[in-house]
C-alpha cells in the first residue's frame, strides 16, 4: 500500500512504515479536581521542577501553571480579610521651649565712661545721643 501525496521520502513510491488512526477528541482529558490538586501539590514539592512533572502526567506547563494561578487565586477568595489591630498612640508633648533671658544682674559693658562732679556715667553701645546729651546736661546742672 502506498499512499501518494504524503510520503516524506524522495519517491512517490515508497511503501507505508506505520500508519496511525486517531479516534475522539484527541489529547483532551477531563481531570477530576482531586486528580489536578494532587498534580499541583506535586509541581510546589520543590523536588522537580514545574515542567517535569507536566511531562510526567501529560500535560503542557502552560496548563499546569494555569491550574496554579487558579488554586492561587481560590485561596485568596477562601481566606477571610486579615486585620492588624491599629495602636494609636498620641505623641509626648515636648516640653515648652525656654526663651533665653539675659541676667540683668550684670552691668552692660559700656561704650564710654564719664566722671562728672564725683558721679561716674556709664553709656552703652547703641544709647540714642538725644539720651546722652540729656544725662550731661542734667550732671552739669546739678553740679
Amino acid at each position: 500500500m502506498t499512499i501518494t501525496g504524503f510520503t516524506h521520502g524522495t519517491s512517490a513510491d515508497v511503501p507505508v512504515q506505520r500508519f496511525e488512526v486517531f479516534t475522539g477528541a484527541g489529547r483532551r482529558r477531563d481531570w477530576s479536581d482531586e486528580e489536578k490538586d494532587r498534580i499541583v501539590a506535586e509541581s510546589y514539592s520543590g523536588e522537580m521542577s514545574v515542567s517535569a512533572v507536566a511531562r510526567r502526567h501529560g500535560l503542557s506547563p502552560g496548563q499546569l501553571f494555569t491550574w496554579r494561578r487558579q488554586v492561587r487565586s481560590q485561596a485568596k477568595q477562601d481566606l477571610p480579610p486579615m486585620f492588624v489591630p491599629a495602636v494609636i498612640d498620641r505623641p509626648a508633648e515636648p516640653p515648652p521651649t525656654r526663651r533665653k533671658t539675659m541676667t540683668r544682674s550684670a552691668l552692660p559693658i559700656a561704650a564710654i565712661e564719664l566722671e562728672v562732679g564725683g558721679v561716674i556715667v556709664r553709656i552703652a553701645s547703641g544709647t540714642d545721643s538725644a539720651t546722652i546729651t540729656a544725662v550731661i546736661q542734667a550732671l552739669k546742672a546739678a553740679s
